[in-house]
């Protein structure tokens, strides 16, 4: 408890103490200064000390109060308590230090007579000392304590406080707002009433506009400068005003007065679009008038495309209010690809644009004539000197990019890109209706109007040429190509030239060739004849209306796209129906002169020529036509269509009776695999069951003539051939008519011994009977 320090210091009394210090002893423990003095063993005497300063005593007083820090909050307050008591626990450490050395040194020796008698008493004021100065920090922080509790008391009391008030507050504050609250209901009530006549009056004011506007603008559009206020960008308010006046009174027509200024309203709109229509006619014949003379003043070209383009889209161009005004018109009826827009003044819109339209067509017209008249001197003396072909080719080509041209300046001028178009109030109908020597995109009659005369005075092959040539250039795109709006354009006149001009007149030519070459074709002997097949080509010895038959089939197919050159077109069911009248004429005449000329036989006369007709029409189905003119590479497909499942079975039906020669039809088919008879169609209307019907009934009197013949020459009857006769007659017959078609040759070879068993068969079962 003590320091060792403490006994090196020696309190100034009157009496000496004699210490004696060990030199050997290095590490010994000093002796203590409580100990009794011993005389005999004090070697030197200590002196007083000099000029010891004294520190005043410890006082028992608390000690003073320090003021410490302002907690934060209250989580803070902990903190700063425990660093203030660790602060006064390190000054009071230093000060107990300070006051027990004081101590030790302030020690007096007792005497050995007092020893005993003052002992007790120095312990019992030591003990006392000792304890008040371990109790020291304990008492300091007991008074810091003390403090903090009556800090927090006071904030306790202040916030008791503070919530009292609030209280209080809070309760008048809810006695005021129940005061108070129907006060605030009428004042609602009152800022709505104001809201309701504030639009109340609103609405009043706009109504009130819409009769106000009539004097106005009547004023303005019945003013001597009136016609100026189409070239100024406030028209185009104009009109929408009034435009918005004539809805209202449209939709009002309760108000007072409303039918009438509805009527002034409309009168008003008639002037203003007259007045538009007007102003941009008026502009149109002034740029006409400098382009005209400069377009009919040269003869180049390039200068007249430059004049008739640039510079007249430059100078209309150059009144932009006009042209603004002009397409607001135009935008108000129409959509950017002129389809109708639905509005309350369609017709007064419709009926202005269809009037500048007209204006602007004529204005055009006019100033390209010396163009389009010389393309059509060039056109004409092209057809003379080189041909046809080529010269409508060129021709419609400058047509085209024409056209194009045309098509971008209306879309420049207008803001509109008129498209294709059924419906009657749309822009393409309007600018259809308007025929002019110019083409346009609704106007291709004078390509039409051009052509007509030049191919009406030429062959058949060239106008299949030239119709197909516009087909396979314009309307069929190679995959690979890129789709262009001049290739889009051009696509939309091809259209519509080859729909309603240059089609009709290929179906005309085509009816007029078939009445001449195949419906009064003369039958005449030396073509009633089956030569000999030319280098293996099935059609090489057919009669020649099959032969022109073919040619008008293959030219008609190339000429036309497949949706048109099937069998349900007009045209091939003509060819294919006067064919088989033509061919039915030739067998009834050589059936009535067998008996001078059995030779060729009309039933294989039939077949042959019925076969080859056959074959083609099923490369026109099937969209091949092949350039190879070898026998009939689709016989196969025909000869299952015609022969029935089971030739046996049906010859035995048709020699026992159960089935006439006449209903031997496509039925014939469905008879032998259901059993049931489908009803036969019109012949008129359906040539191709027509044309396999004579073909069955051809084939089974051949093989059945023939079969009998083999039966004949087997039974071996009197007057009959042989059989290797009958068979050597066979062949030549067959040979003459199908040489070099092997599958054409077996088939019916197989067919007249199939009909020669059943008559057999039949023969053996009515002996038996």
């Amino acid at each position: 408890m003590y320091e060792d320090s403490w006994y090196s210091f020696v309190p100034e009394i009157s009496h000496k103490k004699n210490v004696s210090i060990s030199q050997t002893a290095v590490h010994r423990r000093r002796e203590s200064l409580l100990q009794q003095p011993n005389g005999t063993n004090q070697t030197e005497t200590i002196g007083p000390l000099e000029g010891l300063l004294e520190e005043a005593e410890i006082s028992d007083d608390p000690p003073e109060p320090i003021l410490s820090r302002r907690v934060k909050s209250y989580s803070d307050f902990y903190h700063v308590v425990r660093s203030q008591l660790s602060k006064d626990a390190s000054k009071k450490q230093k000060r107990q230090k300070k006051d027990k050395s004081l101590e030790a040194i302030l020690l007096e020796k007792p005497d050995n007579n007092t020893s005993g008698k003052h002992g007790s008493f120095q312990d019992d004021s030591f003990h006392d000392e000792l304890l008040e100065a371990s109790q020291q920090e304990f008492l300091l922080y007991r008074e810091q304590l003390a403090m903090t509790e009556r800090h927090l008391g006071a904030l306790i009391d202040d916030t008791d406080d503070a919530l009292k008030l609030l209280e209080t507050l809070a309760t008048s504050f809810r006695s005021v707002d129940i005061q108070t609250s129907s006060f605030q209901a009428q004042c609602d009530d009152l800022i709505s009433e104001e809201t309701r006549l504030q639009k109340l009056a609103d609405e009043v004011g706009t109504d009130l506009h819409y009769y106000a506007y009539l004097d106005g603008v009547t004023r303005r559009l019945n003013a001597p400068g009136a016609s100026r206020l189409v070239d100024h960008e406030n028209f185009a308010e104009i009109l929408t005003n009034t435009d918005a006046c004539i809805g209202f009174m449209a939709k009002h027509p309760t108000h007072r007065d409303a039918e009438s200024y509805l009527a002034r309203y409309q009168s008003s709109l008639a002037k203003a679009l007259h007045l538009l229509e007007s102003g941009f006619t008026s502009h149109l014949e002034t740029v006409s008038s400098e382009i005209s003379k400069q377009i009919s003043s040269t003869q180049s070209e390039a200068a007249r495309h430059a004049l008739a383009y640039g510079r007249f889209q430059e100078l209309v161009l150059d009144a932009d209010g006009l042209v603004g005004n002009v397409q607001k018109v135009i935008r108000s009826c129409y959509d950017q690809l002129g389809n109708p827009v639905d509005g309350q003044n369609f017709d007064y819109y419709s009926n202005t644009s269809i009037n500048i339209f007209s204006s602007y067509s004529d204005v055009r017209d006019r100033d390209l004539r010396p163009i389009t008249q010389h393309d059509l001197e060039t056109f004409k003396r092209e057809a003379k000197e080189a041909n046809a072909q080529t010269a409508s080719r060129n021709f419609i080509k400058q047509c085209y990019e024409r056209s194009f041209n045309e098509f971008g300046l209306f879309a420049q001028i207008f803001s509109i890109e008129p498209q294709f178009s059924m419906d009657g109030k749309s822009a393409y109908a309007a600018l259809r209706t308007q025929q002019k020597a110019l083409v346009s995109v609704a106007n291709v009659a004078p390509i039409a109007n051009t052509l007509y005369p030049v191919l009406q005075l030429s062959d058949l092959r060239t106008i299949c040429n030239i119709v197909g040539w516009i087909t396979n250039e314009y309307l069929l795109l190679e995959y690979d190509e890129e789709e262009s709006r001049y290739t889009q354009h051009c696509q939309q006149l091809s259209a519509r030239l080859l729909l309603e001009h240059l089609w009709p007149l290929t179906d005309k030519a085509f009816e007029n060739e078939i009445t001449k070459s195949i419906s009064k074709h003369p039958l005449s002997p030396e073509t009633l004849k089956i030569g000999p097949v030319v280098n293996g080509v099935a059609s090489s010895n057919a009669h020649p209306i099959t032969k022109r038959a073919l040619e008008l089939l293959g030219m008609y197919d190339q000429a036309m796209p497949k949706e048109r050159s099937q069998k349900s077109s007009p045209v091939i069911f003509r060819i294919v129906h006067e064919t088989i009248l033509a061919l039915q004429r030739a067998e009834a005449r050589l059936k009535a002169i067998k008996s001078a000329n059995p030779d060729p036989d009309p039933d294989l006369f039939m077949i042959k020529n019925l076969l080859i007709l056959k074959n083609e029409l099923v490369s026109l189905e099937i969209g091949d036509i092949r350039s190879e003119t070898a026998a009939m590479q689709h016989f196969g497909q025909i000869w299952d269509t015609l022969s029935p499942q089971n030739w046996m079975g049906l010859f035995r039906g048709i020699l026992g009776g159960s089935l006439s020669l006449g209903l031997w039809s496509s039925a014939a088919n469905n008879t032998a695999a259901n059993g049931k008879t489908a009803p036969a169609k019109d012949v008129v209307r359906d040539a191709s069951e027509k044309l396999d019907e004579l073909l069955r009934q051809n084939i089974y009197a051949f093989t059945q003539r023939w079969g009998a013949l083999i039966n004949a020459a087997r039974s071996g009857k009197k007057g009959a051939k042989s059989l290797g006769t009958v068979e050597k007659e066979l062949d030549v017959r067959l040979l003459a008519a199908f040489g070099g078609q092997p599958e054409v040759l077996g088939k019916l070879k197989e067919a007249i011994q199939i009909n020669a068993q059943a008559q057999k068969e039949l023969g053996g079962t009515r002996g038996s009977r």
